[in-house]
């Protein structure tokens, strides 16, 4: 049992779902207030996968994760090769897509991910997390979310294009640009996947992020979840890895005593430049049984 302080028990002793508990019927209608336009903005990165070409890499990812492989079971060349069709006039193509998501493209954490000692989030045993997924905490709990989003444009405020891979983002920033309620989703840009066009080997330097006063600050006012641009809501050391003892690892911090979850490498650039900070921000993950995570395409309504 952790002794920090933590949400294991608030939602009951059986609860897989953490603060998405806080999005009350209430606070979901109270969220579609903040749309005011009806724009719609896709805050997520392209997935880009082929078995025979480059383009898995032109996307921002972590090095050494597995990138996504996309290939075709039947397609037109099939056809044009003497494949017979399925019916008079009638052709198919068939689609295979595989994705690692975690380091690789725009996904949420389940709160199956990350653990200290032998239990998840809210004392779930983490020997129910097999060799065929997690029985507990899996990414399925997740559902829908609906929620008002509030975005933290960090280099905005300080007049950057971006943060240096070294900063860590403080409470008091936050602070200064908005406070959330509960059940918001907190929405960080940290520009840095920019620099992925400009230079690969500057974008693999290390990560700027949150830091851990930041990410209790957060935890603090009940958000209901916590997305980044970055790749770990946290930042990153030329290794890929967290700087932090385990006691601030953000993921620790959030997913494991929080239950917040977490959502990565989303694209903010048109979100930022709408210059907007309160929107309704929707998501799905995919329902994968026992997953860790899952691929996402998150949504803005301005």
């Amino acid at each position: 049992m952790v002794t920090e302080p933590n949400n294991w028990g608030r939602f009951g002793p059986d609860d897989q779902r953490g603060t998405l508990n806080l999005l009350t019927p209430s606070v979901v209608l109270d969220a579609l207030r903040s749309a005011v336009t009806g724009e719609v903005l896709s805050l997520a990165m392209p997935i880009r996968g082929a078995t025979s070409s480059p383009a898995p890499g032109t996307v921002p990812h972590l090095p050494g994760r597995p990138l996504p492989q996309h290939f075709m079971s039947v397609d037109g060349g099939d056809y044009a090769a003497g494949a017979r069709p399925i019916g008079a006039g009638l052709r198919v193509a068939d689609d295979a897509l595989i994705v690692t998501h975690h380091g690789t493209t725009t996904h949420m954490d389940a709160l199956c991910h990350m653990w200290s000692g032998d239990e998840l989030y809210n004392g779930h045993p983490a020997a129910r997390v097999r060799s065929y997924g997690a029985t507990r905490c899996g990414i399925e709990h997740v559902g829908g979310v609906v929620a008002r989003g509030v975005l933290y444009d960090v280099p905005r405020r300080l007049g950057l294009d971006h943060l240096p891979a070294g900063h860590r983002i403080p409470a008091a920033l936050l602070e200064e640009i908005a406070v959330p309620r509960p059940g918001d989703v907190a929405v960080v840009r940290t520009g840095w996947p920019v620099v992925w066009e400009r230079s690969r080997e500057e974008y693999w330097s290390g990560q700027p992020g949150l830091s851990a006063e930041a990410g209790r600050w957060l935890a603090a006012h009940d958000v209901a979840a916590v997305a980044s641009d970055n790749a770990a809501i946290g930042g990153l050391d030329a290794r890929g890895l967290a700087e932090e003892p385990a006691e601030d690892d953000l993921h620790l911090l959030l997913l494991h005593r929080h239950g917040i979850h977490l959502i990565e490498m989303l694209w903010l650039e048109e979100l930022a430049a709408a210059g907007r900070t309160d929107f309704v921000f929707v998501a799905a993950p995919l329902r994968i049984e026992g997953g860790t995570g899952s691929p996402l395409t998150p949504l803005a309504i301005l």
